[in-house]
Parts: structure tokens; C-alpha cells; sequence
């Protein structure tokens, strides 16, 4: 038998990573990485967010946006209540009141994925008490009791690279080979969630699109991207409209869809099986159609050149 990263690989499909546990079960949905990609949505209950300004701020609009996104298909919505850039510190109870009655709306109307952006354990261990089943951690375990919290449910942790304390400046990072040095602090990091308990098949590794990374870093990151994939955890490419696509095309916020649908493309053709975007209805298209070619998944329907036989030779 012919492992799936062998002749598969050779016939020019994506690259397939030897995981270590492809089938798994997220809150109630299952998921075969080996054959799935999955498209996380974003909703961010901040008045300053990086993409949206606060566009979805307001409770009945990040209600609104979540419930949307699980309707045009995404697999996974991911709700924020502190944006990763530096800024001044949100308490607990604020940060709760921001996250907390989405995951409850959103886990009480679908039975999509619910994910949260935080490295707080208090906050995490609330969340998914009321229905998350994901907890995206972009600190990389910047305080490791946030994986006793993960290890003490049926949650699935996410381990980011990153080099700067939550919410502080980490100015003009500097690496000697950037792939190298994020591989091996997510190699680190998800031993340390290891000996806090929590299983080998609920962990998922992202390489940090931008976070503490100029430009060249994260292009470089993008195209040795199967360097992370052959850690064997499932990666999660969290590429959509940054800073990283702007600059390379010198396009602003709201004109880079196409830059971030072919760095989506190209990261799950290096071995990403989950992609956080903000266009969900283009992702969840460009995804499945990757999976189509791929022979993951059949044509919803298929008519052409099917016609009827008319008799000519």
C-alpha cells in the first residue's frame, strides 16, 4: 500500500506531510487531513482588528458574521477578543464578556466548528465550558497553564510562533535561517503541551504568518512550508490579507483577495490542512476545488460533454 505522501506526491497532487493523526473529532464535526481541508472563519469582537476596524465589534454583528460564515461553508469559526498587535492590556473579564456570548450564539445555531483566539487560560477554560472546541493560542504557549486547561477537556490546542510577550513589541526580528527557528520552537512548544497533558492528536502547529516576521521572513516561511507540515502535526495557515501579501504586491487591505487566495493555495499545496480566512465563500471555492483536483471529493454534479448520443460517428 502506497503511503499518502508517496505516489500521490509523485503524480503532482498536494503535498501530503506523514501525520500523525489525520482522522480526528472536532467538537462535533469529523475531519480526515489526509483528504480534508478545512477553512476557518474570522470574527473579531475588537474595535481595532487588523483587517475589519471593528466592523464586527458590535454583539449582533459578530453574531451575524459567525452564523453567515457557518452558512457559506466554513468549517471552523475562530472568535478574537484582543488583536495580537501591541497594544494596552484587556482584563479577563473583558476579554470574556467580548467572546463568550458568540461561542454560546454560534455553538447553540451550528454545529460548526467553534475556535477562540486566546492565550489566557481563564478565558479558555470559560469558552469551552459553553461550546468552543479550539483553542488558537498565537502566544505559542506564552504561559503553559493554558494547555492544562486544553489537557483537562476534549479541546484541540493551536501552537503558534511568535517571539513577543502578549500585546508587547518585538521590533525588527532577526533569525539566521527563519524556518529553521520556527520549526523547532513549535517542536519545543508542543513538548511542553505534551508533558501538560494534553494528546498528540488534539495538537495543531501554525507557523505565524507575520507575527514577529518582516516580509522576506514569512515569503521564506510560505515556500518551505512542507519543512512544518513534516513536524506531523495538521498546520494551520493563517495568511488571509496580510501585511505580508500587501507589501509583496503593494495592494491595501481591501484589494488583497487575490494574493491571499494564492498564498492559501500555495501553503495547502506545502501541506496546510486548515487555512483562517476572511472571504470564506472564495475559500471554501478555492479549497474544494483543490480537493476535486486532488481526487479527494467528486463534481457536485457534472453535464459537460455528457449529452445525449445523437448517432453520429
Amino acid at each position: 500500500m502506497t503511503s499518502p505522501g508517496g505516489a500521490r506526491a509523485e503524480r503532482g497532487l498536494p503535498f501530503l506531510p506523514p501525520l500523525s493523526s489525520p482522522v480526528r473529532r472536532i467538537g462535533a464535526r469529523d475531519f480526515d487531513f489526509s483528504r480534508r481541508i478545512a477553512v476557518m472563519a474570522i470574527v473579531n469582537r475588537t474595535p481595532d482588528s487588523f483587517f475589519d476596524q471593528g466592523a464586527t465589534f458590535a454583539l449582533d454583528r459578530a453574531v451575524g458574521a459567525a452564523v453567515a460564515a457557518a452558512d457559506d461553508g466554513a468549517d471552523w469559526v475562530d472568535i478574537g477578543g484582543v488583536p495580537f498587535k501591541p497594544g494596552p492590556e484587556l482584563s479577563v473579564r473583558d476579554e470574556t464578556e467580548r467572546v463568550l456570548p458568540v461561542v454560546e450564539a454560534l455553538a447553540a445555531r451550528s454545529d460548526v466548528v467553534v475556535s477562540v483566539d486566546t492565550f489566557r487560560a481563564d478565558v479558555a477554560a470559560t469558552v469551552i465550558a459553553a461550546g468552543a472546541s479550539v483553542i488558537n493560542d498565537t502566544t505559542g504557549l506564552h504561559d503553559p497553564r493554558l494547555a492544562d486547561v486544553v489537557a483537562d477537556s476534549s479541546a484541540t490546542l493551536v501552537i503558534t510562533h511568535s517571539l513577543a510577550a502578549p500585546r508587547r513589541p518585538h521590533p525588527r526580528p532577526r533569525y539566521e535561517d527563519v524556518t529553521a527557528e520556527v520549526v523547532d520552537f513549535l517542536r519545543r512548544r508542543v513538548d511542553v503541551a505534551l508533558d501538560h497533558g494534553v494528546p498528540l492528536e488534539r495538537i495543531v502547529v501554525d507557523p505565524g504568518h507575520d507575527l514577529n516576521k518582516t516580509t522576506r521572513h514569512t515569503l521564506e516561511v510560505t515556500r518551505r512550508l512542507r519543512e512544518v507540515a513534516e513536524l506531523g502535526h495538521p498546520v494551520l495557515a493563517a495568511v488571509s490579507n496580510k501585511d505580508f501579501i500587501g507589501e509583496s504586491l503593494g495592494r491595501e487591505k481591501p484589494d488583497r483577495l487575490a494574493g491571499t487566495l494564492a498564498a492559501a493555495t500555495t501553503s495547502i499545496l506545502l501541506g496546510a490542512r486548515i487555512v483562517r480566512m476572511h472571504d470564506v465563500r472564495s475559500a471554501v471555492d478555492a479549497v474544494r476545488m483543490i480537493e476535486a483536483i486532488a481526487g479527494w471529493r467528486e463534481p457536485v454534479f457534472e453535464a459537460h460533454n455528457l449529452g445525449a448520443d445523437d448517432g453520429a460517428p
